[in-house]
């Protein structure tokens, strides 16, 4: 054994993540004892309006799969042991009779859940749900989408699997649901880590369409059909890691959790921390926080906070006006643009919508008593230092609400994600808490993957350890230095 590592567990492994803006597969492998990830393909994402409905382009996507697993097969001599796929949860695959999909999955920021939601929670109460499933009673939820599908001409009998699920059911894994990804659905009983059999019932979904549940780390089958051909391919499991991104970010953290929050950066901000029970008080639901499962065990308990969706949308506004922008070279005038007029409530209804978000955000500024910006070019970083204000005192609030459900104190703040490279709101962010603020892993999502990959080989069929997969994701980022910032100093130092 070299370094930890025996020869059983030398072959190459494939982390597929799926992003809401890009989807990425990665390698790992080992050199000279030592294992070095390399992301050998992306894939650009984003919902597209068809018929008057968002959907995923996911036949692109697959396509785009397919290409990134040749690569992946063409580098790793060696042999790939091993595949597994995490990503955004909540959206989900129908399949028809033939096991093919009945069409391009639904975006869960399609407006056909706001009625079924008004319907569901006159039989499900919004509280009782919450206290039932611990999941924070959400419109994008599965459960919503579920009901709101035979209003779009889908079939309730349907069977359907979430959307990384898919990816390895259609690579000849089982079908099933991972652990951390079910209960984001919000039809997961919180007690018994089941589907609610007393939810389905009540809403009347039909149970026969539901994939049974399995824990982060499980084997579902071999890798078949015509990639097989290729030689690193020859015998390589499927595995479903925590399949839910946010889990598998959370997995992919080296150090110890005790006393930390975590703000998964990305897309969405999810703000919270690991706790070893759900809290499914009125305080909680109110407060925004939802309970999901992590990977080997214990919950993730955050709240959903609105995040790199507002800034993405207006570059997309800007783009079209013919003004482009590098991200560095934005967050670097923004940091120099202290005559913003004020922040904004970030998780305001209309932020969450695509289309003329600079407009959107002149509406939340008048709103809250500040005057409006002028959208004229010289103005664009002006509008990221409100995004990134707002994004700041969003965290903080939640971080109050946190320590007071915890009743302990907060210690530090870990970000995940892309998140972690923006040096601005990263001092905002310790200034606006007052708490020390370390970065992580841009893709810790693919390093929790890979992390849970590990220690589900080395369990050999058990069930999956928190200290194994903590120590495969130190030892996958040990050579990556993580940065620290401490309020009042805006300076970034490392360990």
């Amino acid at each position: 054994m070299t370094n930890g590592v025996d020869g059983s567990l030398r072959r190459a492994r494939v982390a597929i993540d799926l992003g809401a803006e890009s989807c990425r597969v990665s390698l790992l492998r080992w050199c000279d004892g030592r294992p070095e990830i390399s992301l050998v393909h992306r894939i650009p994402n984003g919902p597209v309006h068809v018929d008057g409905s968002l959907h995923w382009p996911f036949n692109q996507i697959l396509a785009g799969l397919e290409a990134g697993l040749r690569k992946a097969a063409s580098a790793a001599t060696e042999g790939i042991a091993s595949i597994a796929v995490d990503g955004w949860a909540v959206d989900y695959v129908r399949l028809g009779e033939d096991g093919l999909p009945v069409g391009n999955p639904h975006c869960y920021r399609d407006e056909r859940t706001v009625v079924a939601k008004e319907a569901a929670d006159r039989i499900a109460p919004p509280e009782w749900a919450f206290q039932h499933a611990g999941a924070q009673p959400l419109r994008i939820n599965t459960v919503y989408q579920l009901l709101a599908d035979p209003a779009s001409g889908i079939d309730p009998h349907a069977p359907w699997v979430n959307l990384p699920e898919y990816v390895l059911y259609r690579l000849g894994g089982r079908r099933v649901a991972e652990y951390t990804n079910a209960t984001h659905t919000g039809l997961v009983d919180i007690a018994t880590g089941d589907w609610s059999k007393e939810l389905l019932q009540k809403l009347d979904l039909p149970a026969d369409a539901f994939p049974p549940i399995v824990p982060a780390g499980t084997v579902i089958g071999k890798l078949t059909g015509l990639l097989t051909a290729l030689p690193a391919f020859c015998d390589t499991d499927l595995v479903v890691p925590a399949c839910h991104d946010t889990a598998s970010a959370i997995a992919g953290i080296q150090t110890d959790l005790d006393g930390t929050a975590y703000i998964c950066s990305g897309t969405w901000s999810l703000v919270g921390t690991v706790i070893p029970a759900p809290i499914t008080t009125r305080e909680a639901m109110d407060a925004g926080y939802t309970n999901q499962g992590a990977a080997s065990g214990g919950f993730c308990f955050h709240t959903n906070v609105n995040g790199m969706w507002i800034l993405k949308q207006c570059l997309e506004t800007w783009r079209k006006a013919g003004r482009t922008w590098e991200l560095p070279d934005l967050i670097e005038q923004a940091a120099g643009r202290n005559d913003f007029p004020g922040t904004v409530n970030v998780d305001a209804p209309p932020l969450m919508l695509d289309g003329d978000m600079p407009a959107r955000l002149n509406e939340q500024l008048r709103a809250g008593g500040h005057a409006a910006i002028d959208q004229a070019g010289g103005n664009d970083p002006l509008f990221a230092r409100v995004i990134f204000e707002s994004l700041a005192a969003r965290y903080a609030s939640a971080l109050r609400s946190l320590e007071h459900m915890l009743s302990n104190s907060i210690r530090r703040i870990h970000i995940l994600g892309g998140g972690s490279l923006n040096q601005l709101l990263t001092r905002l962010t310790a200034e606006r808490t007052g708490l020390p603020v370390e970065t992580g892993n841009v893709e810790s999502s693919t390093v929790g993957n890979f992390a849970v990959q590990m220690a589900s080989s080395e369990a050999n069929g058990g069930a999956l350890r928190t200290e194994a997969v903590r120590r495969w994701a130190h030892q996958l980022c040990e050579k990556r230095e993580c940065g620290a910032v401490h309020p009042g100093s805006g300076k970034q130092s490392s360990p």
